[in-house]
C-alpha cells in the first residue's frame, strides 16, 4: 500500500506536535514546518497527499503558501484559522483551500475531516477523475448523469441550461466542500474575471427552483454564510 504523506504547517509547536502525533496513529507519514518558507521547501522536496496550514505565520503567510501550492498541485489543503479571521478565511478559500477549521479545534474532528478530504482526492483527484467523470452521481432522489448530460429528480428529467448543469455537476462532485463564488466562477465559467458578482448567485437561485422541493430552504445547494455554497447530502451508488 502506498504511503500517504501529510504536511503540517503552524508556528505553534504544540499544535504541530499534537496533529503529528494523532495523524501518525492513523499510519500517515507526517512532516511539519514552523513557517511558510520551510513548508515550501519541504513541499518541493516531497510528494504530499494533503497539507494542513495555519493562516497567520511568519515569513510567508498561509494565503501566499496556499496560492503557491495550488499553482503546482490539486492536493487537498485544510486551513486553520482564528475566530476573528473571517476575511482571511474567505481569501484562503478563494486561493484554493478545500476546507478550514477554527482554533481551538477538536483533534478528532480534524482527523475525520482529513480522512474525508483524502477519500475525495483519491476518488476524484487527478489520478481517479478520468475514470469517474462519466459515472452518474446519485443523491437521494436526485441523479446527475454527466455522460448523458441529464438530471433526474425522482426519475423525472429536469431541464437545465448548460451552465446550470456544469455548476450542479461540479458542486455535486465535491459533496460537503465549501466553494466561494470566485472559485465556482473559475471552475464553471473558466475565467478569473467575474464580470458580474451576481452571476453565480443567479444560477444558484435558478438551480434551486428546479431541483429543490423547498427552494427557500434548500436541501442540496446550501449557503455557507460569509463564504459561499456547498452541495449537501450523501452520495449513493448509482443504479
Amino acid at each position: 500500500m502506498e504511503e500517504i504523506r501529510i504536511l503540517v504547517v503552524d508556528d505553534e509547536k504544540e499544535i504541530r506536535e499534537l496533529v503529528k502525533k494523532y495523524l501518525e496513529r492513523e499510519q500517515y507519514v507526517v512532516d511539519s514546518a514552523a513557517d511558510g518558507d520551510e513548508a515550501m521547501t519541504l513541499f518541493l522536496r516531497h510528494r504530499y497527499n494533503l497539507v494542513i496550514m495555519d493562516l497567520m505565520m511568519p515569513k510567508m503567510d498561509g494565503i501566499e503558501l496556499c496560492r503557491r501550492i495550488r499553482n503546482a498541485s490539486n492536493i487537498p489543503i485544510l486551513m486553520l484559522t482564528a475566530k476573528d479571521q473571517e476575511l482571511d478565511k474567505i481569501l484562503g478559500l478563494s486561493m484554493g483551500a478545500d476546507d478550514y477549521m477554527t482554533k481551538p479545534f477538536s483533534i478528532h474532528e480534524l482527523v475525520a475531516r482529513i480522512k474525508a478530504q483524502l477519500r475525495r482526492f483519491m476518488v476524484l483527484g487527478s489520478e481517479g477523475r478520468a475514470a469517474q467523470e462519466d459515472t452518474p452521481l446519485q443523491f437521494n432522489r436526485l441523479t446527475i448523469d454527466p455522460k448523458k448530460h441529464i438530471v433526474l429528480k425522482a426519475g423525472v428529467e429536469i431541464s437545465l441550461t448548460a451552465k446550470e448543469f456544469e455548476l450542479l455537476k461540479f458542486l455535486a462532485s465535491h459533496p460537503e466542500q465549501v466553494f466561494t463564488k470566485t472559485q465556482l466562477f473559475r471552475q464553471v465559467w473558466d475565467s478569473n474575471f467575474i464580470e458580474d458578482d451576481n452571476t453565480v448567485m443567479v444560477h444558484i437561485r435558478k438551480l434551486r427552483l428546479k431541483i429543490e422541493d423547498a427552494p427557500s430552504n434548500p436541501a442540496f445547494i446550501v449557503t455557507v454564510w460569509g463564504i459561499g455554497y456547498k452541495f449537501a447530502g450523501e452520495r449513493h451508488a448509482a443504479r
